[in-house]
């Protein structure tokens, strides 16, 4: 049984899981440490949402953005990832339609999020929670540190 909860404390547990989970979501992406882990749950548009199996353990995560536009509050979906030990079990399901509850909490009035074409299953996933593709280009401008 999968269970999906909000993440509070940036406790040992939860930093080791989230560095084994980042590299299975992004190649390129540096461990996170536990000060950043800290301003991610305390940034008040951010919900980290864990998903834990049968066992208690953390296998999954995904991360809602929620924030204020001139057309509304609208919400985005980043860093949707399922240990590869766990995949077909149900948990990005869970993952994503607590994530659509959660954005409604907030008084969302649409939610967004990309995903590579190759990611079949995903995709796949998105479309089954209610997801429509939208015809758009995503643009990325990458700010050198």
């Amino acid at each position: 049984m999968t269970t999906v909860e909000v993440a509070r404390s940036a406790d040992a547990e939860l930093l080791d899981a989230v560095n084994v989970l980042i590299p299975q979501v992004s190649s390129s992406a540096p461990p996170l440490t536990r000060r950043e882990l800290e301003r991610i749950l305390n940034d008040p548009a951010s919900t980290l949402l864990v998903a834990r199996g049968a066992s208690g353990s953390i296998v999954g995560m995904l991360t809602l953005i929620v924030f204020a536009a001139p057309t509304g509050v609208r919400a985005w979906v980043e860093d949707v990832v399922v240990d590869s030990k766990a995949l077909r079990g149900g948990v990005a399901t869970r993952l994503v339609e607590f994530a659509l509850e959660e954005a409604g909490r907030q008084g969302a009035r649409t939610v967004d999020l990309t995903s590579r074409p190759s990611r079949e299953a995903a995709n796949l996933l998105y479309v089954k929670v209610g997801f429509d593709q939208r015809e758009t280009n995503v643009y990325r401008y990458s700010i050198e540190s």
